[in-house]
């Protein structure tokens, strides 16, 4: 999970993320579309995917990248625990403020 993280919390990373996650992309795609190098977006490329967040599937001579739905199913897990928990502390609070006395 640290890797997931880690690896969204980098602004230029997270925008090539968002940009796979809108449509699969090769690199040289990625790279019209960033303000970074051909071989940077192949270098975030590679961090996201050793974080299990994006995937490459070869066509051909290129490689198009796809969100990794297992690896952000894990990552939303992570993050939905997070959520439960505040829920229910929230249902508590409602419960301990409408109990009557």
């Amino acid at each position: 999970m640290q890797r997931s993280l880690s690896a969204l919390s980098d602004p230029t990373r997270r925008a090539v993320f968002e940009a796979v996650a809108a449509q699969p992309r090769s690199v040289t795609e990625l790279a019209k579309t960033q303000p970074i190098s051909r071989p940077a977006v192949s270098q975030h490329l590679k961090v996201l995917s050793e974080a299990n967040l994006v995937r490459a599937e070869a066509q051909g001579t290129r490689r198009i990248y796809h969100l990794d739905t297992a690896g952000l199913a894990a990552l939303r897990d992570y993050l939905d625990q997070f959520w439960t928990d505040a829920l229910g502390a929230y249902a508590a609070e409602v419960r301990r403020r409408t109990k009557p006395n």
